[in-house]
């Protein structure tokens, strides 16, 4: 595994442990039906997707220990403010704009990925993470 694959496992760690907390803190008070789905829907994926690249990360060799990465910063940290402290009526509103940003910005990261990435096993996770995450975002949009 080479460095760039390292970077981008560590990065989308820290992404998916901030995605996880934007679900999770919105997850009881959403109301629309199939907002909930979806964000269950991600919640589930990225957990499993995140249990996988902490599992590769180890067996990275050297590569992972020169590339040691700080997790703080995956979002804005006033947009969780903005979820958190969003009023009932507007929580469906907030979530699907900070998630799509979030969700947007894992894409681009994953794209950028599959043209630089050295190891084929990442290179997929990483195709498979544009596609979905481009997914959610049009949906989270509204858009088909």
């Amino acid at each position: 595994m080479s460095g760039i694959d390292v970077v981008f496992l560590s990065t989308m760690v820290g992404h998916s442990e901030r995605t996880l907390q934007i679900v999770r803190l919105a997850r009881d008070r959403v109301r629309d039906e199939a907002l909930r789905t979806l964000a269950a829907a991600i919640e589930a994926t990225e957990a499993d997707e995140l249990a996988a690249m902490r599992g590769w990360l180890p067996t990275a060799g050297p590569a992972a220990s020169a590339a040691a990465h700080h997790h703080d910063g995956h979002g804005d940290d006033a947009a969780l403010d903005r979820l958190r402290t969003a009023p009932d009526a507007d929580v469906d509103r907030v979530l699907r704009e900070v998630l799509a940003d979030h969700q947007r910005s894992a894409a681009d990261l994953a794209r950028s990925q599959v043209g630089v990435g050295r190891n084929e096993r990442v290179r997929d996770l990483a195709r498979r993470i544009e596609q979905s995450r481009a997914a959610e975002v049009e949906l989270l949009r509204g858009t088909p």
